[in-house]
């Protein structure tokens, strides 16, 4: 099996989701990374302003998830993360 590292992903939800929505679109991402990896932290940071408009919108709900996974899944995760509608912007890091 190949080594594990960790990363930080942090997503920026689109405020059009709605209330039903962006805890859905969360554990969605949640299920991925567990399916994948060790997911070991969710952090939501809440709606912020954008340092910019982005699809029309001013707004966008934060949350960062920390986990650990083998190398070739954070590529996967940006797949998913740019093809999912709602999700306006993504970053993986590795720490």
């Amino acid at each position: 099996m190949s080594k594990t590292n960790k990363y930080e992903a942090v997503l920026v939800l689109s405020m059009k989701l709605g209330e039903e929505g962006i805890p859905a679109m969360i554990q969605r991402f949640k299920d991925l990374i567990e399916a994948n990896g060790t997911l070991e932290q969710v952090e939501e940071w809440g709606k912020r302003k954008l340092a910019y408009i982005i699809d029309h919108e001013q707004e966008g709900y934060y949350v960062l998830f920390t986990f650990e996974s083998n190398g070739d899944f954070p590529a996967e995760f940006d797949r998913v993360s740019k093809i999912t509608d709602g999700v306006l912007r993504s970053l993986i890091v590795k720490l």
